[in-house]
């Protein structure tokens, strides 16, 4: 088939058979199709859309483009489950969820990727630990998760490497912002990982990707049909990015929070409850809990006993990290510590989540482009959370830096980034859960 009568026939507004979506996955694999072609097709995708038939033929095309794995003969005991996020600013979910849900009895090959934007990525997070190894080789893979139950690594290139190279171009000829190429683009690399349940967490707000609840709202309904359509059963929750998710941003600086979090020594509301909320949904999905009552009693106590901590040890250690990264973790601090200020006293009315992001990124903790070296010690902490009543000089957050002058400029951007209204009463809380998509919903 001729790449310019199958890019004329959806620029036109056709829908797509199957064989012209093979023809295009085909040509974006072996490179037959240039790269002004499949510029031109994703955006005549971005303008006219796909159906949801579409859709699923063009997200299997995706996953069959490279290697789709197999655990049947990995030794592995319990049902393949993972989770994805569309970003935030402080989303350090992954580093907790990961191992409870492996202490309750499920096997999570989490395929994780890094920062984007303003957003953190958890590759990123996970390498602030000397020696964590993001790329293992498939049979030291395999033997975490027998030992461990849970791995957070990075995709091969391998999987989906026709999602690879269109992401790209994506990136470039501004079209990323498509339903119909972020679903095929997550599911994708979650189909050919092999999973059996995956739950999604799409995220609104001023820190998303998505700030209109709409949009998100539409991403969530058709990576669930989607997934339905594919064969692997998928739930989404759409969830709140008023605020940063925790109390820090930043690599290091996230990964003590989440140890913190593990070990009991400290547990921010919001963070317990949305990973509270997203293992009970995976261990329910898996079938490991009859409910989603009990599936959430399980995750509890998983993190109560200490098995979630135990799983998370075994699992960095397993990688390469350090050996008891509980009580020694060894991550770098950033030789510059300095709080921010409240002006005057009255309350936190609303957070540009998305500028504190980019204030973490301008510190170093991000990348302006791929490949990037980030410096891992910088970012915030103590970040208060919307509707914060403050009183003058109190601190609204602490930022880490490699120098006084980024310390100087971050203090400023997120001064502006969290404005203190005078006399204001504190802003009613908004639910860090806003909504449940499932199959039977969309």
């Amino acid at each position: 088939m001729l790449a310019q009568e199958i890019i004329r026939s959806k620029r036109d507004g056709a829908a797509l058979t199957r064989e012209q979506i093979l023809a295009f996955v085909r040509g974006l694999a072996d490179g037959s199709w240039s790269e002004g072609q499949a510029a031109a097709m994703a955006m005549a995708i971005w303008l006219r859309g796909m159906g949801t038939d579409e859709t699923v033929a063009f997200t299997a095309a995706m996953t069959h483009s490279g290697e789709v794995l197999d655990w049947r003969d990995s030794g592995l005991h319990g049902p393949l489950l993972d989770k994805h996020s569309t970003g935030g600013v402080g989303d350090k979910v992954s580093l907790m969820l990961a191992p409870i849900v492996a202490a309750c009895g499920g096997v999570v090959p989490m395929i994780s990727g890094r920062g984007l934007g303003h957003t953190g990525g958890t590759l990123d997070k996970l390498e602030a630990l000397s020696g964590y190894r993001t790329d293992p080789p498939r049979e030291m893979l395999r033997a975490t998760l027998r030992d461990a139950g849970c791995a957070i690594v990075s995709a091969s290139a391998e999987l989906a490497p026709a999602d690879r190279r269109l992401y790209a171009i994506r990136d470039v000829t501004a079209t990323v912002e498509s339903v119909p190429l972020i679903t095929a683009s997550i599911l994708s690399k979650k189909l050919a990982a092999g999973l059996q349940g995956l739950v999604l967490d799409v995220k609104t707000g001023s820190g998303a990707f998505m700030p209109r609840i709409a949009d998100a709202r539409a991403l969530a309904h058709s990576l669930v049909s989607v997934a339905a359509g594919a064969g692997l059963p998928a739930r989404a929750l759409i969830t709140d990015m008023n605020q940063v998710l925790g109390h820090s941003a930043g690599n290091a600086l996230e990964m003590r929070e989440a140890i913190d979090y593990l070990s009991g020594a400290r547990r921010e509301p919001r963070l317990h409850e949305l990973t509270l909320a997203l293992a009970a949904q995976m261990l329910h999905l898996g079938g490991l809990a009859a409910s989603l009552v009990a599936a959430r009693a399980m995750a509890q106590q998983a993190l109560d006993n200490g098995a979630a901590a135990e799983r998370f040890e075994r699992m960095v250690a397993a990688l390469g990290g350090p050996r008891q990264v509980m009580r020694q973790a060894l991550l770098p601090t950033a030789p510059v510590q300095r709080d921010v200020a409240a002006p005057h006293a009255g309350a936190l009315r609303e957070i540009d989540v998305r500028a504190l992001g980019l204030a973490v990124v301008a510190l170093g903790g991000g990348r302006h482009r791929p490949g990037q070296a980030i410096d891992p010690r910088v970012g915030l902490t103590e970040v208060l959370a919307l509707g914060s009543l403050v009183q003058a000089g109190q601190p609204l957050a602490r930022v880490h830096a490699a120098t006084e002058a980024d310390a100087d400029t971050a203090v400023q951007a997120v001064r502006s980034a969290m404005p203190v209204a005078e006399g204001a009463p504190a802003s009613a809380a908004t639910p860090v859960i806003l909504e449940t998509v499932t199959p039977a919903r969309c």
